[in-house]
């Protein structure tokens, strides 16, 4: 079993809550989990040009953090941006974040960045359980002829086409591509019409594609 496996299979379904109908995980129960396994990882907080935690256009800002796991001779870092966002999940004004906005959004930013490497990464997709106790379940009765399910359409919401969207322009940067660059590789794909997996997916093909 690998790192990832051995971290997705964690449950973390009694260490979460719910808040504005979105389930989240304590940062300080995730990251001691991480440890707990994987002792010497570690995270980073990445500065702007201005030497602040967080990055702006001007309009609104956003966090940048990342979270290297290190096993052995592995050493793997996963890199998530996450909006600086108020209790309601809207942007803030970039004339209006606090420092505890901030520090709110590097915990969130730095959770996410964590399930990246597979501990709680189910609660993103909208799973109820992880992979290892889904497989020991077994279906009381099994249909002979399982139902036709109606199309699937994925709706998401403009802060989190926001939050992709500026994703995506940080990582152009990062990486030193231009939008044609992206285009070309993207071809017809959107990230708006992109499910949470779709999109996690996508992202990580480009930054394995840029690495």
């Amino acid at each position: 079993m690998n790192y990832f496996e051995k971290l997705n299979n964690v449950n973390v379904n009694d260490k979460t809550e719910e808040r504005s109908g979105l389930t989240y995980l304590a940062w300080a129960y995730a990251w001691g989990e991480l440890k707990k396994l994987y002792p010497m990882s570690f995270y980073t907080i990445y500065e702007n040009a201005e030497g602040r935690f967080y990055h702006h256009d001007g309009k609104t800002a956003w966090v940048k953090t990342g979270v290297t796991v290190v096993d052995g001779e592995l050493k793997l870092e996963h890199i998530e941006y996450l909006p600086v966002m108020d209790y309601r999940n809207k942007s803030i004004p970039v004339d209006s974040v606090t420092s505890f906005d901030v520090n709110k959004a590097i915990q969130r930013s730095l959770t996410k960045a964590v399930a990246r490497h597979g501990l709680g990464l189910y609660i993103y997709a909208g799973e109820d359980l992880p992979e290892a106790e889904r497989a020991q379940e077994t279906p009381l009765k099994k249909p002979k002829t399982p139902p036709v399910e109606p199309a699937k359409v994925t709706v998401i919401q403009p802060e989190e086409l926001q939050k992709r969207n500026a994703e995506l322009k940080h990582l152009l940067e990062d990486k030193g591509k231009t939008m044609e660059e992206y285009k070309a590789i993207a071809g017809d794909r959107t990230v708006g019409a992109m499910s949470p997996d779709e999109y996690i997916a996508w992202y990580n093909e480009l930054n394995k594609r840029w690495a």
